[in-house]
This record gives C-alpha cells, sequence and structure tokens, in this order.
C-alpha cells in the first residue's frame, strides 16, 4: 500500500472518531437543555423573579470563586465516590428520550419534580401499588426496624412525603437517602413515570 494510501486510511479513521465525539457532545448539550428547561419551569412556578435569580446566581459565584483550586482538584478527583454530598440535578426520560422530570439531589434529601406539563396524577398505576408500595414504603419500613433495633438514630431514618395538588403530583421528597438507595429510586421513579405516562397517552 502506498504512503498516500496509509494517509488517507489514518485521515478516514480520524474524520470517523471526530463524529462520534460530535455526535456524544450534541447529544449532551440536548439533556442539559431539556435539564436547563425543567429547572426554569420550576424557578417560574415557585414565583421566583429574576432578580431573585439574580441574587442567587452572584451568591453560587461568589462562593465557587471562595473554593480554593486545591479543594477544588480534591472535589474532582473524589468524582462520584459520593454524589450525594452536593447538590445535582438529574433528569429523568423515557427510553425515547422526552423528559419526564427532575430529582434534584440536596445531599441526602432528593426532591422529585415530574414534569408538569404533563400532570401525572397519584392514582395512575404504577405510582402507588409498585413505587410507593413496593420501593419507598419498604425503605422505611426496613429503617423502622433497624431503630427499634437500636441500629439506627431515629434522626436517620428513610422518610418520604408525597406533594399534590388536587391529584396531580407536584413533588415527591424523600429524606435520609443513601447512595445506594439513590440509584434504586431513581430507576424506580424513572420507570414508573413512562408507565404513567403511556397510560395517560392511551
Amino acid at each position: 500500500m502506498s504512503q498516500d494510501s496509509e494517509k488517507l486510511k489514518v485521515l478516514v479513521a480520524f474524520k470517523k472518531k471526530l463524529e462520534e465525539q460530535i455526535a456524544k457532545l450534541e447529544s449532551e448539550v440536548t439533556e442539559l437543555k431539556a435539564t436547563l428547561e425543567a429547572i426554569n419551569s420550576i424557578l417560574l412556578e415557585k414565583g421566583f423573579k429574576r432578580g431573585d435569580l439574580k441574587q442567587v446566581e452572584a451568591s453560587v459565584k461568589a462562593a465557587a470563586s471562595a473554593t480554593p483550586a486545591s479543594e477544588t482538584r480534591k472535589e474532582e478527583r473524589s468524582g462520584s465516590a459520593r454524589f450525594m454530598d452536593t447538590e445535582n440535578v438529574i433528569p429523568l426520560k423515557t427510553s425515547k428520550d422526552e423528559l419526564l422530570g427532575i430529582i434534584y439531589v440536596e445531599k441526602d434529601t432528593l426532591h422529585i419534580l415530574p414534569d408538569e406539563s404533563k400532570a401525572f396524577s397519584i392514582n395512575t398505576p404504577p405510582f402507588s401499588n409498585f413505587f410507593i408500595g413496593k420501593v419507598l414504603s419498604k425503605m422505611e419500613e426496613k429503617d423502622e426496624e433497624l431503630v427499634k433495633l437500636g441500629e439506627l438514630p431515629p434522626e436517620k431514618k428513610f422518610a418520604y412525603n408525597v406533594a399534590c395538588e388536587g391529584d396531580v403530583i407536584k413533588e415527591i421528597k424523600v429524606t435520609n437517602v443513601s447512595d445506594a438507595r439513590l440509584a434504586e429510586i431513581r430507576s424506580s421513579i424513572r420507570w414508573t413515570l413512562e408507565k404513567m405516562y403511556e397510560k395517560t397517552r392511551g
């Protein structure tokens, strides 16, 4: 094979790699935009004004600039070792990439916020029988037993609350959540909301 042919082969391979990287980045940007839209709608619903948001953003930037570079690098190295030590937003999507809602992680507390445009009803299966009955209630029962045995402080016990307007789910707040339980809750609520959405669409 000639030298020119070898160069062309390398360029074609490099082109393919670049196309794959671009596709991956475009997918990430789409996901980030969807998450941002969900957060914006939640902030508007909660009654935040533009002035309030600017004050919050300014305080966040000030806190970030005050963090020593060594601490920032340390946090980056630790990465996902303790996902719930920081604030995070996790998008919940259907298998077809449609937004169902978000999970706002605040240390050991989860705020599950369904997409309000879909008006998820607490009466739509499998929310009550599966997500509440077989996931959250089971976690709560397990911790109640540990408290009775003296193996868990009462203030560390798993708990949850479902806030509704009429029968429409507005927020599911879950407290004292471990990393392992976060993974299970995330998977379960995503599946639950997708099944609920399928039922409402007929």
